[in-house]
């Protein structure tokens, strides 16, 4: 090291001060010992300032020297081998101690050196650094371990550790052993305990952690201690934060796991990267299968563009609420989903990925399909309804309004028997046509219910035929067509309910009247193919479009409901063509090349395997005439009672009327009738109830009981036949059947006489 300009100085004034001191000292030492106080002036110089100042004390020193106290004195000339010899040594010896000097010099300052950097060290480190002697006594305090006990090192050197590194347990608040003590007396390395927390000079607090280690001498002793800890505030409250995600995140694992939707998350390429347990279930595939996949697995082929719609609306940032679309199972199975999707943030808010709710709601499509259809349904009824209803109102004033006018005709024919003719004809085909439409009406309800019961008997198809064109005759005959029947050569025996059937082919032939032009040509053809019986009825009339076919059989359907078109019925004729020819095991169908040209009808029957022996249906012998009896007719309406006990006096019986139940019971005990003709819904006391107490009396148990009444269903029968009634009919009564329900019952003395109870279809 290069000494500095004042050590230099100060050289040349240690040696003028030795020169002096040996000045002093001459008296007493004279030309002895010349080098004396120099070799000191040397010493100080070398172990100052080094080999330079050294140098120079030495060679200064010697120059004084050998001026001022070598003989001859004050000059610079050696004379004599002593004083040569003493030179050399004097300058030998004062390189030794330059030499020396400047070795102590240099350790010297390495040492300092070494304390420097140890100290720039301790105080630049990040970690707070406490330095104790052996005695536990403060010898150093950092930058940072001044800041975090808010001791200052002036403030804290010397004193104990305890008294400024005072620490605590963090949930017990007790004194917690302070490490340093610990390896000043045992030598070792001692870490904090956990949660330990330093107070503060000022009384606050700051959690802390980290560790002591002793200082050991060359030897090996413990010399001191040194304390390094930290401030960990910030940690613990990461700590803290982290745990609390911890429980956040698995409170949330555990929502996933436990939702009933599919939860899914997938980078922006589209490869999945969760799948929980209800993905698995509702697309098949198991997380390992699905887990590093792209999204198109379980996406249909034709659905693949809304991918990337849905990436470009989440890259944008956007979120996808219940947006409803098509996804495919494992096993190709397609499911209705709804999707919820929201973009994926990292913690500098960049979207890196998309997670998604899948909801199964393949069932709610279902049911919403079914809830459209059956309202489509529904609203289509109600809207034949409303057309029903008006064609009802329509159909039955109808026949009204000519039976009115007959009436008025009748007021004023007076004795013209042709004109009453007419009329009387005029009000039986109309009230016919009313009888008809009920009919009508109990047999749809009858059928739709499943409570009409079909009397088979093997029949000759023929003879069905035949009942059913002579039934509808009147409205062939009435629109003038050309009616063309085909019967088969040899006679086809069906097992069938004849009525029934009949009425099977007389409303489609009614049908074929109604919707074909005036002057039309019908064909109705039956033949056998195999085991069938197949009849064809076949017109020439305004056809079905075909988007109807497939609901001419429907209720209430008729193909064109217009003033132009209104041709009567109600639309329920085909409804019990199907259900009755179904319910005798055959088929029907309908087949029309479209509006204008024409229809065709075909009914399928199967044919019995046994044919032989089979007896045609014969029409009904005219029943014989009933003889004179006496008949009670209780009905509320007046004008009806009036009018049948008009009837059955003009028959030569004897009749009498009641209004009510309660009198009917009376004049059933006071006029003792053979029948008793009774409506059902009768004021006071209802019809069922006066059968019950007629029969309760002795002399009503043989009386023939008939109810007569609008209630014509199965239940009502059913009702009627346990309150003690023997028949059942329904308004209006065909007076020609009640004649023959009373010949039946005729005795040879004129008296009736009950052969058990029966229930007739009536009217």
């Amino acid at each position: 090291m290069r000494a500095p300009v004042a050590t230099y100085v100060w050289t040349l004034v240690a040696v003028a001060a030795a020169a002096g001191l040996r000045q002093l000292i001459d008296p007493w030492l004279g030309n002895h010992l010349p080098f004396v106080t120099f070799f000191v002036a040397v010493a100080v110089a070398a172990w100052l300032g080094g080999i330079g100042p050294g140098l120079l004390a030495t060679g200064a020193g010697f120059l004084l020297a050998l001026y001022l106290f070598i003989e001859p004195r004050y000059t610079f000339e050696a004379r004599g081998t002593q004083q040569i010899v003493g030179l050399l040594l004097y300058v030998l010896v004062g390189l030794v101690l330059v030499g020396l000097g400047a070795a102590i010099q240099r350790s010297r300052h390495r040492a300092e050196m070494r304390r420097e950097i140890l100290h720039v060290t301790l105080a630049s480190i990040g970690d707070a650094v406490i330095t104790t002697d052996s005695d536990g006594n403060i010898t150093f305090l950092n930058g940072v371990a001044e800041k975090l006990t808010g001791w200052s090192h002036a403030e804290a050197k010397g004193r104990p550790l305890n008294s400024v590194f005072r620490i605590i347990n963090e949930q017990s608040r007790e004194i917690a052993e302070n490490p340093a003590m610990r390896v000043l007396r045992d030598g070792v390395i001692a870490g904090l305990a956990n949660s330990t927390v330093l107070i503060r000079k000022d009384g606050s607090e700051a959690p802390i952690d980290d560790s002591a280690a002793p200082i050991r001498d060359v030897q090996g002793e413990v010399v001191g201690c040194v304390l390094v800890f930290r401030d960990i505030t910030i940690r613990r409250q990461l700590e803290r934060e982290n745990a609390a995600r911890l429980t956040a995140a698995r409170f949330l694992a555990a929502i996933v796991e436990s939702s009933e939707d599919a939860i899914v998350s997938k980078s922006l390429d589209g490869i999945i990267q969760t799948w929980n347990v209800t993905a698995e279930r509702i697309f098949g595939y198991s997380s390992q299968e699905a887990v590093g996949k792209h999204i198109s697995l379980i996406i249909p082929e034709d659905r693949l563009d809304e991918e990337q719609e849905i990436m470009t609306s989440l890259r944008a940032g956007r979120r996808i609420e219940h947006y409803d679309t098509v996804r495919v199972r494992k096993d190709g199975r397609p499911i209705h989903i709804s999707l919820t999707i929201s973009p994926m943030k990292d913690d500098n808010g960049h979207i890196v990925g998309a997670s998604k709710i899948a909801r199964d709601i393949t069932d709610r499509k279902w049911a919403e399909e079914r809830t459209y259809r059956l309202m489509a349904g529904l609203k289509d009824a109600d809207r034949r309804k409303d057309e029903f209803l008006a064609m009802l109102a329509h159909e039955l004033r109808g026949p009204l309004a000519p039976i009115r006018n007959v009436l008025e005709v009748m007021k004023c024919a007076g004795n013209n028997g042709e004109v009453l003719l007419q009329a009387r004809e005029m009000m039986e085909r109309q009230l016919g046509h009313l009888v008809r439409l009920v009919d009508d009406l109990i047999d749809v309800n009858r059928i739709t219910r499943n409570k009409i019961e079909l009397r088979r008997e093997r029949v000759d198809l023929a003879s069905v035929i035949n009942q059913a064109v002579e039934a509808s005759r009147p409205l062939c005959v009435q629109a003038n067509h050309d009616l063309t029947v085909t019967l088969p050569a040899a006679p086809i025996y069906v097992d069938v309910d004849l009525v029934r059937l009949a009425q099977v082919f007389s409303n489609i032939l009614s049908n074929a009247y109604k919707y074909t032009e005036r002057g039309g040509r019908i064909a109705l053809t039956a033949r056998r193919a195999g085991n069938t019986a197949v009849v064809t009825i076949q017109d020439n009339g305004m056809g079905i479009p075909p988007d109807k076919l497939d609901s001419v059989f429907d209720m209430f359907m008729q193909v064109e409901r217009t003033l132009k078109r209104a041709q009567g019925g109600l639309g329920i004729g085909l409804t019990l063509v199907k259900r009755l020819v179904e319910m005798h095991g055959g088929t029907v169908t309908a087949f029309s090349q479209g509006a204008g040209r024409g229809s065709t009808f075909t009914v399928q029957l199967p044919i019995p395997a046994q044919q032989p022996g089979a007896i045609a249906a014969m029409h009904p012998a005219p029943p014989a005439e009933a003889p004179a009896r006496r008949i009670l007719v209780v009905d509320d309406n007046p004008d009806s009672a009036t009018s049948l006990a008009m009837l059955l006096e003009m028959s030569g019986n004897e009749t009498q009327v009641a209004h009510d139940g309660l009198a009917a019971v009376d004049a059933a005990k006071q006029f003792r009738p053979d029948v008793v003709l009774l409506d059902l819904g009768l004021p006071k006391l209802n019809g069922l109830e006066a059968c019950r107490r007629i029969r309760a009396e002795p002399w009503g148990r043989r009386m023939i009981l008939i109810a007569m009444t609008g209630w014509g269903q199965e239940d009502d029968r059913r009702r009627s036949k346990e309150a003690g009634f023997d028949y059942h009919m329904v308004k209006p009564v065909d007076y020609t059947e009640l004649m023959a329900l009373l010949s039946a019952h005729a005795t040879s003395d004129g008296r009736t006489t009950p052969e058990g109870s029966q229930i007739l279809a009536g009217g």
